[in-house]
């Protein structure tokens, strides 16, 4: 198995060669959930398949993929992660891929528009925010409001990538304002910005909170069940394995996959 991290300057270059479109996080529309997790048990799959997915799936798809490929020995699962907006404009751009995996219903709209899907999109899993301090919380943050205060540097993600968006509708729930000191272009930045040291807090999915125990708390905050996202999960229209792409999709779907991310802290969806 093999995977690529695609980070902000990465990420920026292959927009400059590939075309710029973004999608709008504040779309609510849901995916329509279509396909069977029983897909996954036909026969082997074989090949490579190319998996595009969000930042946040980093840790659950690394260990979806082995099992995938313990299951199809023949097959090979390659990731590449990123921010979901960035994701689906190497997608429209022509970037090859098999699956795409986004973290907003928003960003998945901009694949589908474009016509690049194959098949409607299904809703996988859910994820919300924490505020992720560093270990210990040193600074006392227990609140969203106290994001709010001058003292404490901040880090968001940008309002095009679902954090960021689904930050944006966390603060507004809250009426809180806060002035941050960066905006990255997926949530894994946003963390490392804690993780360094250069940041006070930032608003982070529980997941990747989760995933960085050894270095960060998560921060429950009330505000952050009026900004829940859904994961849809979808076949590309071009993909070079179709029927590896289909398995893949429909294995993300079962139980085992499932436990995986419910282990990380996805919720049902």
């Amino acid at each position: 198995m093999k995977k690529t991290f695609l980070t902000a300057v990465a990420l920026a270059a292959v927009l400059v060669t590939t075309g710029c479109s973004s999608g709008s996080d504040d779309e609510s529309a849901a995916p329509t959930s279509s396909g069977s997790a029983a897909a996954g048990a036909g026969a082997a799959t074989t090949g490579k398949v190319t998996v595009l997915a969000a930042a946040s799936l980093t840790e659950s798809f690394d260990k979806i993929g082995t099992l995938f490929e313990q299951l199809n020995p023949s097959a090979e699962v390659t990731f590449s992660y990123g921010g979901s907006s960035g994701l689906a404009t190497q997608i429209t751009s022509g970037a090859p891929a098999d699956v795409f995996a986004s973290a907003s219903p928003a960003t998945m709209k901009t694949v589908t528009d474009a016509g690049d899907n194959s098949g409607e999109p299904v809703t996988f899993v859910k994820n919300q925010l924490v505020i992720a301090v560093p270990k210990g919380n040193p600074k006392g943050i227990t609140s969203l409001a106290a994001l709010a205060k001058p003292e404490f540097k901040v880090a968001l993600c940008a309002d095009a990538v679902p954090c960021g968006a689904a930050a944006k509708k966390a603060l507004a729930a809250g009426g809180v304002t806060v002035k941050p000191v960066t905006l990255e272009q997926d949530v894994k930045s946003a963390l490392a910005k804690v993780k360094l040291g250069e940041v006070d807090a930032a608003l982070v999915y529980r997941t990747d909170a989760k995933a960085a125990t050894a270095d960060v708390d998560g921060v429950e905050f009330p505000e952050s069940a009026q900004a829940i996202n859904d994961y849809p999960i979808v076949a590309l229209k071009d993909a070079t394995n179709p029927s590896g792409a289909s398995a893949f999709v429909a294995f993300v779907q079962t139980p085992q996959a499932q436990q995986v991310l419910a282990d990380a802290g996805f919720q049902k969806p």
